[in-house]
């Protein structure tokens, strides 16, 4: 395999922990919005967000994944009306009570109007398999991490950029390939909403745990 360059900037500590520091707090401010207001977000900010994406690492370089940004108002109905119909489903059939009791503060619904709202939908695909240039069939390897690592990369890069997110789950989704004409060679992992927070919203008042809860130095 051809070979370039690594081209690592290397930084003195003192410029590396005041780096690290920024883009923590940056991070830390983060939250999952609910509320979004429809004010138009330039489709350029969202290309540059992707790009960021696509700059994961995969299993063998497959970049196993495809972004099906929606911006249509008629599509972004249509996938409200059917996220609702797995939404209702769930709270009144499927879940166990434990977990809508860890869903009563956060105070979800079935209802989503967000999915509406929003500027953007960005459906994120997980690729099981690519086509080479002869279009046979080609494995694709840790489909499912590659493609959450390159969705983390995404709610950073869209954070960075200063729009709302929310990670949209509903279950099933496979109505998604049908609605956006996506392969059943590739699996919907979740809805990134994004876009302008409404003026108005508000969200719980939660904590996150320490340090010393989620990491371990041996």
């Amino acid at each position: 395999m051809e070979t370039i360059d690594l081209n690592f900037q290397e930084r003195d500590e003192a410029e590396m922990l005041s780096r690290s520091h920024s883009f923590e707090q940056l991070m830390q401010n983060r939250r999952t919005v609910r509320d979004f207001s429809d004010r138009p977000v330039p489709k350029r900010l969202i290309e540059n967000c992707l790009l960021t994406a696509n700059s994961a690492p995969s299993g063998a370089n497959r970049q196993p994944w495809h972004f099906a940004v929606v911006s249509s108002p008629a599509i972004k109905r249509q996938i409200r009306e059917a996220a609702e119909i797995e939404e209702q489903e769930f709270y009144e059939n499927r879940a166990p009570q434990d977990w809508l009791d860890a869903l009563a503060p956060l105070g979800t619904d079935s209802n989503k109007p967000f999915l509406e709202t929003a500027a953007y939908l960005i459906v994120i695909f997980a690729q099981k398999y690519g086509l080479n240039e002869d279009g046979k069939k080609m494995k694709n390897y840790f489909v499912t991490e590659s493609a959450c690592i390159a969705s983390g990369f995404l709610i950073a890069a869209l954070h960075n950029a200063g729009l709302a997110t929310l990670t949209h789950t509903p279950s099933p989704m496979k109505f998604l390939n049908q609605i956006l004409s996506r392969p059943a060679s590739e699996k919907p992992l979740m809805v990134l909403v994004a876009g302008y927070p409404d003026e108005n919203a508000r969200v719980p008042a939660i904590s996150r745990k320490s340090l010393q809860q989620v990491a371990s130095f041996q």
